[in-house]
C-alpha cells in the first residue's frame, strides 16, 4: 500500500470517528457535511484538466479543509511536480488536529481559526487554486452579531449588500476573493440554491461582475452527492479576472462534472442582471429574447395558505372541536394535508364543509381575552391548555393580537400543493377545484382570480371547469424548471415562482373575446355584449 493510501485510509476513518462524536442535528447546525472522496476525486481531476497549458505550479488553498478531502484527491490526480505549496484553514479544533496529524510531512499547512476573520495574505502569498466545499451553515443557525459583521465585511469590500437569509457558504465564496491571485481558479461545491432564490442574487453578481464565470454543473436532484444532507449541489468553476462582454458560460446538468448528461454555453450578457439561474431553464435558453407572454400572476393572485405558528394546536378535527364544545363562530372549515385528499375535485356537504372523510376545523377568534373567559368558558379552558403547552410564546403566535386569531386567507377556488417528491412517475405538484368554503394551511399554494379574469368567472362560472383542466395539463416541465429542487427529488414551489406558469393557452381556450376583456381591451360589459352576438 502506497504512502496515499495510507493516508487516506487513515483520514477517512478519523473522519468516521469525529462524525460519529455529534448528532446529525449538531453537524447540520455547524454545517459539517464531509465531501465523498469519488466527488472530490472528480473535481481534482477537473483541476488537472484547467492546468493543461498552465505554467504556474499549483498554490492550493481550501478554506474549510475539514480532515483534507481536497488536497487528498488533489495529490492523487495531479502530478507531485505540478504542486508548489498547500494551505487550509479549519475553524473545528479536533478536525484542525486531526488533518495536521494524517498530513504531517506531506506538504499541507493548517491553520486552525475562523476563515472569515483571517486577514488575506499578502499579494505574493496568494492562492492560485481554490478547491473546497465551504460550511453549508443556514442564516437561522447563525448569530444576528455574526450576520451582521459578515454583512459589513462584504459590503466594506466589495459594495454588495448580502440578505440576512444568506447561508454562510455565500460569505465563504465572497470573502475568499482577496486571497486568490489574479488569474486564480476558484472551484465551489455549493448548494444550488444560489441560482434560484433572491438571497442568491448577491453571488450572481459576484460570478458575472468581479470574475470570469467558467462552468456550472447541477447535480441531478435525484443523486444526493451527501448523504447526511439533504441538499442539491452545483459545481461552480471561475477565474479571477474580469470578464469580457463577449464571454460565454458553460452550463451543465446531471451525471457528472467531467461527462454531464446535458451542456450548453450561454452568453454571460444573457445571465448578467437575471433574476434567477434555474439549472433545468439556463439549459433551455436560447439567445434570442422571446416576446413576452402571459403567466399564472396575470391572471391570479397567488398567496401561501394559513400560517398558524401551531397547526396541532389551531387546527383540530371538527368532531373533536364538536365534543370540546369550541363555539361554532370561531371555528372555520379548512383543508387537512393533500395526502388525505383523493379527489382533485373539492365538493362541499350541506353544512358548508369539504365533502372529506376527515374535516378540519381553524380556531380564529378576534375577541379579547378577558371577554372569551367571562362568555365562552369552554374555548378559554382550550386556550389555557394552548398557553400551558408554550404555543403563545411560538414565534408566528406572539406576533398576533389576540394570538389565538389568524391571518385571513378567504376560500380560494383553486390550490396546488407547496412541495411534493412525485413518486412513483407522478407528478411533485397537485392541483385542486375548491368548490367548498374551506381555507387551507400552508402546505398549498390559493389561487385567487384577478382583475378581469376574476369578474369574467364569477359572471360565467361554468368557465372554472375550463381553467382547472388547464391546471391539471401543466407542463411537469415548467412546474419543475420554474420552482427548487432538493435533495432527494423533493421538488417546491413559492407563490411567485408557481406565477411564473406561462398561461397563454389557458387565455387562447377561454376565446378571442375573452383574452381581450382579461388583457384590458374590452370592458366586462362589452364582453357580455360581444358573447351574446
Amino acid at each position: 500500500m502506497g504512502k496515499w493510501e495510507t493516508r487516506e485510509r487513515a483520514r477517512l476513518a478519523e473522519q468516521a470517528e469525529l462524525d460519529s462524536r455529534k448528532s446529525p442535528s449538531e453537524r447540520n447546525a455547524l454545517g459539517q457535511f464531509a465531501t465523498p472522496s469519488a466527488l472530490a476525486l472528480e473535481m481534482a481531476e477537473y483541476v488537472r484538466v484547467l492546468w493543461t497549458g498552465r505554467k504556474d505550479r499549483i498554490r492550493f488553498l481550501d478554506p474549510a479543509i475539514g480532515t483534507g478531502a481536497f488536497y487528498s484527491a488533489l495529490v492523487r490526480a495531479v502530478p507531485s511536480s505540478l504542486l508548489s505549496s498547500a494551505e487550509g484553514v479549519e475553524i473545528d479544533p479536533a478536525f484542525a488536529k486531526t488533518a495536521s496529524a494524517v498530513w504531517e510531512g506531506a506538504g499541507l499547512s493548517i491553520t486552525h481559526g475562523d476563515f472569515t476573520k483571517l486577514p488575506a495574505p499578502t499579494p505574493r502569498r496568494r492562492a492560485n487554486l481554490v478547491l473546497t466545499n465551504p460550511p453549508y451553515v443556514r442564516h437561522h443557525h447563525l448569530a444576528a452579531s455574526e450576520k451582521v459583521r459578515l454583512q459589513s465585511e462584504v459590503a466594506k469590500r466589495y459594495g454588495y449588500v448580502a440578505s440576512g437569509l444568506s447561508g454562510l457558504y455565500v460569505y465563504f465564496l465572497l470573502l475568499a476573493h482577496d486571497w486568490m491571485e489574479d488569474g486564480g481558479i476558484g472551484i465551489w461545491l455549493i448548494p444550488s440554491e444560489f441560482m434560484d432564490v433572491n438571497y442568491g442574487s448577491v453571488v450572481r453578481r459576484y460570478l458575472t461582475e468581479r470574475v470570469t464565470l467558467l462552468h456550472i454543473h447541477r447535480f441531478d436532484p435525484k443523486a444526493v452527492q451527501f448523504s447526511d444532507a439533504l441538499v442539491t449541489s452545483s459545481i461552480v468553476v471561475f477565474e479571477k479576472t474580469s470578464p469580457s462582454a463577449k464571454h460565454s458560460v458553460r452550463f451543465s446538468y446531471g451525471a457528472s462534472l467531467l461527462a454531464p448528461a446535458e451542456e450548453r454555453l450561454i452568453r454571460l450578457a444573457d445571465i448578467r442582471g437575471g433574476h434567477r439561474w434555474n439549472g433545468m431553464s439556463l439549459l433551455q435558453i436560447g439567445h434570442a429574447r422571446q416576446e413576452r407572454v402571459t403567466t399564472l400572476s396575470d391572471l391570479f393572485s397567488v398567496k401561501r395558505g394559513i400560517a398558524t405558528g401551531s397547526n396541532e394546536f389551531f387546527i383540530l378535527p371538527r368532531r373533536i372541536a364538536q365534543e370540546r364544545g369550541l363555539p361554532a363562530e370561531f371555528l372555520k372549515p379548512i383543508l387537512p394535508s393533500p395526502r388525505l385528499i383523493r379527489d382533485p375535485v373539492i365538493e362541499a356537504d350541506e353544512d358548508g364543509y369539504p365533502l372529506l372523510d376527515d374535516q378540519r376545523v381553524l380556531i380564529d377568534c378576534s375577541v379579547p381575552e378577558a371577554q372569551v373567559q367571562r362568555r365562552y368558558p369552554r374555548l378559554w379552558e382550550y386556550l389555557q391548555e394552548g398557553e400551558a403547552r408554550g404555543v403563545r410564546e411560538r414565534y408566528l403566535v406572539r406576533q398576533r393580537e389576540p394570538w389565538y386569531s389568524q391571518e385571513q386567507r378567504p376560500p380560494a377556488p383553486f390550490l396546488c400543493t407547496y412541495m411534493g417528491r412525485g413518486a412513483n412517475g407522478g407528478k411533485p405538484f397537485r392541483f385542486f377545484w375548491n368548490r367548498s368554503p374551506a381555507t387551507a394551511p400552508n402546505v398549498y399554494l390559493m389561487l385567487y382570480p384577478r382583475g378581469e379574469f376574476r369578474k369574467l368567472l364569477e359572471e360565467h362560472p361554468a368557465m372554472e371547469e375550463g381553467v382547472f383542466q388547464f391546471l391539471l395539463g401543466v407542463d411537469l416541465r415548467d412546474l419543475v424548471k420554474h420552482g427548487r429542487v432538493y435533495g432527494g427529488g423533493l421538488h417546491k414551489l413559492e407563490p411567485k415562482e408557481l406565477g411564473r406558469i406561462p398561461a397563454q393557452r389557458l387565455l387562447d381556450s377561454i376565446g378571442f373575446h375573452a383574452r381581450q376583456a382579461v388583457q384590458g381591451q374590452l370592458s366586462l360589459g362589452e364582453l357580455v355584449h360581444e358573447s351574446a352576438r
